[in-house]
């Protein structure tokens, strides 16, 4: 080859890129073709997840959170393409190290498919090398384009053979999320589920229940707003004709339930706040719903529990594990194996078609979605996916409140304004919410209806602002006479504590 590099290294490292994009087309393309339903870029964006330190993992969902997950994917990608450019400006003169570039990021790709539990092994390697040779052919039919830019006609056909190259990766990519979609939504048969009717409710809010307040949180939340915290780059799509929920351990009958199986024993429908760890005082990690499932108590009862049992291992079909207290079950507190939220079949989002509900931890220590497995063991005999990452293996969700309005730094208007949001306490409830403006007395808000201990409540009152800035505060108190501490401290390791405060400026 010539050294046309030298000469132009622009040229070569956008053929570089271009060869990189075709890989990652052809590699979608083949999932598609193959029904793997896994693309092999998010296998590797959970290679990155389970190797990274807990504190990025953690700097990653504070800076980001709903949209960890699709930066991170962005980032794989970008840098993947910033690699293609280096290695298209090497393979003009010495095309054997660019090579080896892409046999690296095949080496990485066949790493993340053996470690991904949804990502079929045999089709996964086919995808993986498939799209490294067909990048490997690409980056050679587009670098020899370069060493002819300077011959007569060679720009023209260079710059044809780059728009060729591009169009062909984004019609792969795109063909291959199309397909990928479409088997993975049929696959599942979310659409053909008919829900059983429940043998027990709770009443649901009625008019007059929640507080009527701009800007409030809905009493109930609905399931397209209610958040999404896990480790699941791609939402599993779970085929019901193959999966069970298998329950094993420490138990005396162990059991493999079928989707049918389990629509098939008596369910109940409760009102449970669920809430992540991650959430920073007065932040949007939590939300409240119906849930509808089977309760876990009945379950475990009918399999007959070790006594020496003392953890519930959840596992999810990608792998993630939970583990909380076998007490749980049993303490009267709420614990569904749930396949229902808010009067619909779970979502994919949050654990199609069944997870696990426990009200009154955060979470991380119990709420299994895209449930496979119920495992009864030992509290010392294993430790579930957040615990070795710094996490306390103990996890009660602390009492909390949130003020929704007025917004951080929002400009009011002198005179009535409303403060107003919500609080929870699951498995304790809320008994009183307190508001602080500036460093004056503690006035009790009005609250709404309770719907059940694990609900959370509205609070709201009426403040005459004057003019100036001020500090708003809100505390509450549980059903046992405990208010939430005024003591700051960071979500990590268990939970986050404080008062949420709002500053505003009155004009």
């Amino acid at each position: 080859m010539t050294s046309e590099a030298a000469v132009n290294p622009r040229r070569s490292a956008v053929a570089g890129v271009v060869a990189v994009a075709v890989s990652f087309g052809v590699a979608e393309l083949l999932v598609g073709l193959l029904s793997t339903g896994m693309s092999v870029v998010v296998a590797v964006g959970n290679l990155i997840i389970d190797i990274s330190p807990e504190s990025v993992v953690r700097f990653g969902i504070r800076i980001f959170g709903f949209y960890d997950k699709p930066v991170l994917i962005a980032g794989i990608v970008v840098f993947g393409l910033v690699a293609g450019g280096a290695l298209g400006r090497v393979a003009v003169r010495r095309f054997g190290i660019a090579v080896a570039g892409f046999l690296l990021g095949g080496a990485i790709g066949t790493i993340a498919v053996l470690q991904d539990p949804l990502t079929p092994v045999p089709a996964g390697l086919v995808a993986v090398w498939g799209a490294v040779l067909i990048g490997i052919v690409a980056l050679r039919f587009l670098v020899r384009r370069v060493d002819t830019v300077e011959q007569d006609d060679g720009r023209r056909r260079f710059l044809i053979a780059l728009a060729g190259a591009t169009a062909f990766a984004a019609l792969a990519a795109t063909t291959g999320r199309v397909l990928i979609g479409r088997m993975r939504d049929v696959v599942a048969g979310r659409d053909d589920v008919v829900l059983p009717r429940p043998f027990s409710t709770q009443p649901g809010p009625v008019e007059g229940d929640a507080l009527v307040a701009d800007g409030i949180s809905e009493l109930v939340t609905p399931n397209e707003d209610f958040y999404r915290i896990d480790t699941a780059i791609s939402v599993p799509r779970v085929d019901l004709d193959t999966w069970t929920l298998k329950i094993h351990g420490l138990i005396e009958r162990p059991i493999d339930l079928t989707f049918d199986d389990l629509l098939d024993l008596p369910m109940v429908e409760r009102f449970v706040t669920l809430s992540c760890v991650s959430n920073r005082v007065g932040g949007s990690l939590v939300g409240h719903a119906r849930w509808q499932g089977v309760p876990l108590r009945d379950l475990l009862d009918r399999v007959g529990v070790d006594p020496k049992a003392t953890q519930i291992v959840g596992r999810s079909v990608d792998g993630f594990t939970v583990g909380f207290p076998a007490e749980a079950a049993f303490d009267g507190r709420e614990a569904l194996v749930a396949v229902a939220m808010n009067g619909e079949p779970l979502p994919f989002d949050h654990g199609f078609p069944a997870r696990l509900v426990v009200a009154g931890l955060y979470g991380y220590v119990s709420a299994t979605k895209w449930l496979s497995e119920i495992e009864l063991t030992t509290w010392d005999a294993f430790d579930a996916y957040w615990i070795p990452r710094g996490w306390s293996k103990e996890a009660p969700i602390k009492t909390q409140s949130r003020i929704d309005v007025p917004r951080q730094s929002e400009r009011l208007d002198a005179g009535t304004v409303p403060i107003a949001g919500v609080a929870w306490a699951p498995n304790r409830g809320i008994e009183r919410v307190e508001v602080q403006v500036d460093e004056g007395p503690w006035v009790e808000a009005e609250l709404s209806v309770e719907l059940s201990k694990d609900s959370w409540r509205q609070w709201a009152i009426d403040w005459e602002a004057t003019t100036g800035a001020h500090a708003i505060k809100v505390r509450a108190t549980d059903a046992n006479g405990e208010t939430q501490t005024s003591e700051v401290a960071a979500p990590a390791p268990n939970g986050a504590t404080g008062y949420h405060t709002r500053n505003v400026v009155v004009t």
